[in-house]
């Protein structure tokens, strides 16, 4: 079976998922999610003409030519308001927020004025409409203040409270349960036996379904035989995505295609053109996609961050993320490459003019995940890329 493309891979990923439907949440509680409808105001802000700052309610015609000393007839704090009709020589006292007095239409600012007793005097001039909020400055009743497939950020809460709106329509989490496989594997903490290893995968994989705006479900590690393989992933049941970790080769322990098959995995492809990560699988079990990451650590990050993470933004209802378009200058010398496309973990660094510069590191072995927690970036090399020289500009994917 030849290898698929990466794109290829991205866009039959992509096409079998769809936004989840919405479900109401608190605004106190909608941060980080993503808006399934437009949010509309349900207020007019201000309500009414109000006062940017502390001072006087004026005609500006009768301070054009200061000093200008005028009666006080009332005040206006914020909060409250003054019924009286500012009239010629006249002034309110205001605070702000303070709604702005019929007649009046400047304020003066307390720094400009000298008080007296039920008088003030004015020491400059100001222009019509100087200090004064109108309605509506900020918004409108019915005016869409957030759009639908906006992840929600804290000056979002703040704009959708001040609209008087407390609830929010948003996309509901996708559900992500996570099944590693392998004798060879056992969970940080536990003994250690001999010829077994630290599992990394799916807590590393959990952090990211998190991160992404999912929730994850570690289903546990299944043991190589079919009993156990068919049983754990059985968990999956009421998820949105299941993803395996391991086992998705075709070696006499790689089980998942061979075992799940058997409980209805309806295979779209594995065996992608990339590296890490070229025994990707892709299907369906009982109608509940399945994606089955390797099981060396750094090949599942790298799919799960190129496969996994565009599936759950198109399920929160944002558009599915694609390679960012970014270069950087190459560090070193790249030999050419082979058939599949390559993602090498890099150093990032920024010279003194402001230029990004990607170094991969020499070992590019999928087991060493420290390497992935010291680069910056992934450098993208597209399949039988020709030699490159350091200096030459490359396609990078930042952390």
């Amino acid at each position: 079976m030849a290898l698929l493309p990466v794109d290829e891979a991205r866009a039959r990923v992509m096409a079998a998922f769809s936004a989840l439907p919405a479900e109401q949440v608190s605004v106190a509680d909608a941060l980080g999610r993503v808006l399934a409808e437009d949010v509309r105001a349900r207020v007019t802000q201000p309500p009414a003409a109000v006062s940017a700052m502390d001072g006087y309610a004026v005609r500006a015609a009768d301070v054009a030519a200061p000093p200008a000393t005028l009666t006080v007839i009332g005040e206006a704090p914020a909060g409250g308001a003054c019924d009286a009709v500012v009239g010629a020589g006249q002034a309110v006292r205001i605070f702000t927020g303070g709604p702005l007095p019929d007649g009046a239409d400047a304020i003066v600012i307390q720094e400009d004025t000298e008080a007296g007793d039920g008088v003030v005097t004015v020491k400059a001039a100001v222009a019509e409409g100087n200090y004064i909020r109108p309605a509506g400055l900020d918004f409108t009743a019915g005016d869409v203040g957030l759009a639908a497939g906006r992840r929600i950020t804290a000056r979002d809460v703040g704009l959708a409270a001040a609209m008087n709106v407390p609830w929010l329509a948003v996309h509901r989490r996708p559900r992500v349960a996570l099944l590693a496989t392998g004798d060879e594997i056992v969970r940080p903490g536990d003994p250690i036996g001999p010829n077994q290893i630290v599992s990394s995968n799916t807590l590393a994989l959990a952090a990211l379904v998190k991160e992404a705006g999912g929730d994850a479900t570690d289903l546990g590690i299944a043991r190589d035989n079919e009993d156990s393989l068919r049983r754990m992933a059985a968990g999956a049941e009421r998820a949105d995505v299941l993803v395996t970790s391991g086992g998705a080769s075709v070696g006499d322990h790689d089980l998942v295609q061979a075992v799940l098959g058997k409980a209805g995995l309806e295979l779209d492809f594995w065996r992608i053109a990339m590296r890490p990560g070229k025994p990707l699988l892709f299907g369906r079990i009982r109608g509940t996609p399945l994606i089955g990451v390797p099981g060396n650590p750094v090949s599942s990050l790298v799919c799960g961050l190129l496969f996994l993470k565009p599936a759950i933004d198109v399920m929160l209802g944002l558009a599915a993320t694609a390679t960012p378009a970014e270069t950087a200058v190459l560090g070193r010398d790249l030999g050419a490459n082979d058939l599949r496309q390559d993602y090498l973990r890099a150093r990032l660094e920024r010279r003194d003019d402001g230029e990004l510069v990607a170094t991969p590191f020499e070992k590019q072995d999928s087991a060493m995940l420290s390497s992935l927690v010291a680069a910056g970036c992934l450098v993208v090399r597209a399949p039988h890329a020709p030699p490159a020289e350091a200096g030459a500009r490359v396609e990078i994917i930042r952390f």
